[in-house]
């Protein structure tokens, strides 16, 4: 256990050794003269998630048991976050969920007011919405606004900047947005203006960069098709963002469709990323082809179209089929990827078997994390190499699988 992760006030000299062993191991912590109070409350928060769970006749040796109390999980809540940093917080509280069986307490208004909210816990709250009493929604639905908000904060700037595409320094404006003047031609046009007594020059007149401007019919399409079954619960939180990031832009016609055993179309959702989430229904079956099929069916102008199918490839459907439709995709002149996860974890669990087969296609599979995904989708409405934009940023694709059975049509 890290210094720096279990409390104020602990190094590591040998008048400590004992207390650290307390915290550590969890034993007679009631007892022991080298825990202070505040040492006894950590060590209580933490035997209360990592204790053994065996309620014996020694009161001092009862571990688990946050219980049913809301109000008492809520304090447990606020002793984490009094004595661990963020990132900690959300490893402890993850844990909570999978050891505890939690999800119960996300029911619970005072539970929801205390928890420290990230993306798992959006997913977590979208997929029991419809068992929440009416209360409880109003919260949940505060705290995924709170949580959308700060991640829209930090995803939209770089998208946008991305999927505008380059300035186009051949030609000049005198009124350019603030990002795109050319401050030394600016200067040097209003040195005229230079005021002594601020050591400054006041810029009159702007000089600027104009940017590549494109008729609606000649926007490119882009479909996010995204497995809404219960293993990509992160991935669809993350993907329905960008997809309302990209709707906001004048540069691409964007379209949201998330499916399980069914369909949901979420594009015309897509100005309200909240209502967007609460459109989802995580869990359920998978049926790739079927989903693929209908997005198919509503791509306007293939060589302008960019498919990004956001699945773990676990295909309940037919997957010979599915083959069949990704292969036609690509022979029409439509730019498809396949994302195994869109998410800030890991490697991701996905079918290699059908991995392999959908690359042999020449579509690039892999897994992106959000921070690489507006670059990822600048590059793919370049329509630049995708496998060399993964080389590059390090990202390692799925090799084709050179037995992939033919997808004639």
């Amino acid at each position: 256990m890290d210094d720096e992760t279990v409390g104020p006030d602990l190094n590591p000299t040998e008048d400590k050794r004992e207390r650290r062993w307390r915290l550590a191991i969890g034993a007679d912590d009631e007892t022991s003269s080298a825990l202070s109070a505040e040492d006894r409350r950590l060590s209580a928060a933490l035997d209360a998630l990592y204790g053994d769970g065996e309620a014996t006749g020694d009161p001092r040796k009862r571990r688990g048991g946050l219980g049913r109390s809301a109000p008492r999980v809520a304090q447990w809540m606020g002793d984490i976050r009094s004595f661990f940093p963020e990132q900690v917080v959300q490893v402890v509280q993850k844990d909570a969920f999978e050891r505890l069986n939690l999800k119960q307490m996300l029911m619970e208004p005072e539970f929801l007011k205390a928890i420290e909210a990230d993306v798992n816990l959006v997913a977590d709250l979208v997929s029991l919405r419809s068992a929440m009493p009416e209360k409880t929604k109003d919260i949940a639905r505060s705290i995924i606004s709170d949580i959308v908000a700060k991640l829209m904060q930090r995803l939209e700037q770089k998208t946008a900047e991305a999927i505008r595409g380059a300035l186009d320094r051949s030609r000049r404006t005198s009124r350019p947005r603030q990002r795109d003047i050319d401050w030394p031609r600016t200067i040097a046009a209003n040195l005229r203006h230079y005021q002594p007594d601020h050591k400054t020059v006041v810029p009159e007149k702007l000089v600027g960069f104009m940017r590549r401007q494109r008729r609606l019919v000649d926007l490119d399409e882009v479909t996010l098709c995204v497995d809404q079954s219960g293993s990509m619960a992160s991935s669809v939180i993350y993907a329905s963002i960008f997809a309302a990031v990209m709707a906001s832009l004048p540069v691409v016609r964007t379209k949201l469709v998330c499916f399980d055993t069914a369909i949901v179309d979420l594009t015309e959702e897509l100005s309200d990323p909240v209502e967007v989430l609460f459109g989802v229904q995580l869990g359920g079956g998978t049926d790739i082809n079927q989903a693929v099929a209908y997005c198919a069916e509503r791509i306007e102008r293939p060589t302008k179209a960019h498919f990004v199918l956001v699945t773990d490839l676990y295909e309940g459907g037919d997957g010979k089929e599915l083959l069949r439709r990704l292969a036609a995709l690509v022979r029409s002149g439509v730019n498809v990827i396949v994302l195994l996860a869109l998410t800030d974890q890991g490697r991701p669990g996905y079918d290699p078997s059908m991995a392999g087969l959908v690359a042999a296609l020449s579509i690039p599979v892999f897994a992106c994390t959000p921070d690489h995904f507006p670059d990822m989708m600048a590059a793919a409405l370049r329509r630049e190499d995708i496998g060399a934009w993964a080389a590059a940023a390090d990202i390692k694709l799925i090799r084709a699988d050179t037995e992939a059975p033919k997808t004639d049509a």
